[in-house]
């Protein structure tokens, strides 16, 4: 009879394990610190659009150095080499093609691009919250922000959101990517296990509840 009592004491132990293990939520990998948290696929791959202002800088050579934005015709304008291609390049690219321009006119040209505002990259970051929120909106990406910062911007969840299937979207070197994020738990009962830090780029989808 005592060795039954102790096989029902593991068997129940073991049941509430795995139910446990099964409902656990799908969230991305994460830091402990939000400052350590690594650039989205968006940041690392961006490419310099119409409207980023760029740094330029021609090492001893200041009468070379410049400060301007990318023009409409995706276009710089350098002293010496005239127009040049920026639109779609990364800043390495940009001053590697200034450099090999450059060649012709100065001796071992070593070129620097700075981008000093991202018009571009702002919109290509923006966090994107859809679905059964008091408002769909589109708001800029802020380091630190959490899956909740987002949803009181949206003002809050509306009355038949079914608030714990929400979902978080979002790309990740292997693809997209969707994560779980019980909105009702951190709402109503303080438990952040799901607030997850958001990252440029990211969607969040809150459904209607199917009644």
């Amino acid at each position: 009879m005592r060795n039954q009592f102790f096989t029902l004491i593991i068997f129940v132990s073991v049941m509430s394990l795995l139910a446990c293990s099964a409902s656990a939520p799908h969230l991305p990998e994460q830091t402990k610190s939000w400052e350590s948290a690594g650039p989205s696929v968006l940041v690392k791959s961006y490419k310099m659009s119409v409207g980023d202002q760029l740094q330029i800088n021609v090492w001893k050579n200041p009468d070379l150095s410049l400060s301007e934005p990318i023009r409409p015709d995706g276009k710089i304008s350098m002293p010496l080499v005239g127009d040049i291609m920026a639109v779609g390049l990364t800043p390495e690219e940009l001053a590697a093609k200034i450099e090999t321009k450059l060649a012709d006119y100065v001796k071992s040209p070593n070129v620097t691009v700075i981008l000093t505002s991202l018009k571009g990259h702002e919109f290509l970051s923006r966090i994107r919250i859809t679905g059964s929120v008091a408002q769909n909106i589109s708001i800029p990406y802020l380091q630190g922000m959490t899956v909740l910062d987002a949803i009181l911007e949206a003002g809050s969840v509306d009355l038949y959101a079914d608030a714990n299937n929400t979902k978080l979207h979002r790309r990740t070197k292997d693809g997209a990517d969707s994560y779980d994020i019980r909105l009702k738990d951190i709402m109503e009962d303080g438990d952040m296990t799901t607030n997850v830090t958001l990252m440029p780029g990211d969607v969040i989808t809150v459904p209607e509840s199917s009644f």
